[in-house]
């Protein structure tokens, strides 16, 4: 994927993965002047970045 697919990926600018690459946070292959990053790579940093969602007060309250 290049960046911009990235980017529409991840509901983002093609800004942001920019920066992950430029921070060497996300795996990527050069080619040439060309950068490409697998779906792979993008669909496991999705993975590892998801955070989940916490039980409300008032279901802890329920089972308490």
């Amino acid at each position: 994927m290049d960046v911009e697919q990235v980017a529409e990926r991840l509901g983002t600018t093609v800004r942001f993965p920019r920066r992950l690459i430029e921070e060497r946070r996300i795996e990527y292959v050069k080619v040439g002047r060309h950068v490409r990053i697998r779906e792979s790579v993008v669909e496991a940093y999705m993975a590892a970045n998801t955070v989940q969602p916490r039980r409300s007060s008032t279901a802890l309250r329920a089972v308490a």
